[in-house]
């Protein structure tokens, strides 16, 4: 079955990681390092990685429900105990 694809869902798609980035207000190192380790929403057309917004959002609104990234506090950094 093909399933047609509206011109929302073709403007919905961002990129390369400069432009998803630029999206979440981030570099696109930031936001190839996100992918790598905190799993931001890519996928790959070609050799081209991109992301929905939508799925940008929805991947935003769950690190907020937990209360952020996944990825533990380097060492040293965390409070300091007497």
């Amino acid at each position: 079955m093909v399933q047609e694809i509206s011109n929302a869902q073709t403007v919905d798609i961002l990129y390369g990681f400069d432009a998803i980035g630029a999206f979440l207000r981030m570099t696109g190192r930031q936001a190839k390092h996100r992918a790598l380790l905190d799993g931001l929403p890519t996928f790959r057309l070609g050799r081209t990685v991109c992301a929905r917004e939508s799925a940008l959002l929805k991947w935003l609104a769950e690190q907020e429900a937990v209360g952020g990234s996944k990825t533990p506090e380097p060492e040293g950094r965390g409070p300091r105990s007497s």
